[in-house]
């Protein structure tokens, strides 16, 4: 993992929950970790919730003013560059599409300093709804990199029906993720697996993952 990570997709992809994984694998490696929450959009699903669990595991969190309060609003006030000096792995995870890409655009510049020590992850889900064809993947992701300012650096294939996830899903899901890598010229990084499923892929780019974010219904 580069020294900046950061995360980015269409509501429901999974991507805070491949933030939250991402951040507990580093810090359990040894590393100093903060994540940063830029989802000023989504009052749901948010990294935000995890703050017991990244207490546990010696992460520092950084969300938006009034988050998880009825006074959610785009309020963000923090040095990132600092953080970014301070730590050995800043992790941000980006509002889902262009809107929530806004607050990732004003800084930038100050990411682009970091050069090659930074990944922009773009987190894929083909049962998802505006994402479930090349066209509207690829569509969405130039959409983030122009409001943002920023360009990605991989893909990352989350493809997933929760917990109706099987190993078939994520395998039929393959040639959809390489269709988009192909148009984009961007590579695909792994593919997410739910931990039960990792164990049954012989796919060497395989990523198991812990089911943090849980549906409203089963919290």
């Amino acid at each position: 993992m580069n020294k900046i990570t950061i995360i980015t997709g269409h509501y429901g992809s999974g991507k805070t929950n491949l933030a939250v994984n991402l951040a507990v694998q580093a810090s359990r490696e040894g590393k100093s970790v903060t994540v940063v929450d830029l989802d000023i959009v989504n009052p749901y699903f948010r990294t935000a919730d995890f703050k017991t669990l990244f207490g546990e595991n010696n992460i520092k969190l950084i969300a938006p003013d009034f988050a998880n309060s009825n006074l959610d609003i785009p309020s963000i006030q923090f040095d990132l560059e600092q953080i970014a000096e301070s730590e050995d792995c800043l992790i941000i995870d980006v509002g889902g599409d262009d809107a929530g890409a806004v607050a990732l655009g004003r800084y930038a510049e100050a990411l682009a300093a970091y050069g090659d020590n930074v990944d922009m992850l773009y987190v894929i889900n083909q049962r998802r709804y505006l994402t479930s064809t090349p066209d509207e993947a690829v569509a969405l992701m130039y959409e983030i990199e122009n409001v943002s300012r920023m360009k990605h650096t991989a893909i990352v294939n989350n493809t997933n029906l929760g917990n109706e996830t099987t190993l078939e899903i994520i395998q039929d899901s393959e040639e959809f993720a390489s269709e988009i890598s192909v148009r984009t010229g961007i590579p695909v990084m792994f593919t997410a697996f739910p931990e039960d499923c990792a164990e049954l892929t012989d796919n060497p780019d395989a990523y198991p993952v812990k089911i943090y974010v849980k549906p409203l219904w089963e919290i």
